[in-house]
């Protein structure tokens, strides 16, 4: 992919996991607000939940300086997975084990682009 802004910084971290509890609306909130604080991001708005009876969960917040997205299904598996895209660096491997810690996961795959 030939990079058409190398003028703008972009991170983006992918992680997924295998929780060991059914996610809420209220866990998705309170784990985007903590992870705000984790990767040091300056929220602009409150967490926004969603629920499609269909696929499950979505969880969405705006930062300063973009955002980060959260799925999570409860079927077939229990399953999330969280995007991040920042036009700010941060360390992933915070993200990645705060994200571990928070939903108590025995399994998390990340992938860093």
């Amino acid at each position: 992919m030939i990079d058409l802004a190398p003028e703008i910084f972009r991170q983006r971290l992918v992680i997924e996991g295998i929780p060991h509890d059914t996610i809420s609306a209220l866990l998705i909130s309170n784990y985007l607000k903590d992870l705000s604080v984790q990767i040091d991001m300056v929220t602009l708005i409150e967490p926004i939940t969603h629920r499609s009876e269909k696929f499950g969960w979505l969880g969405w917040i705006h930062w300063e300086t973009s955002g980060a997205h959260f799925y999570a299904w409860e079927t077939p598996i229990l399953f999330f997975s969280v995007d991040i895209y920042t036009c700010k660096r941060f360390d992933a491997q915070i993200a990645v084990n705060f994200t571990k810690e928070f939903f108590n996961c025995n399994s998390i795959e990340y992938k860093e682009f």
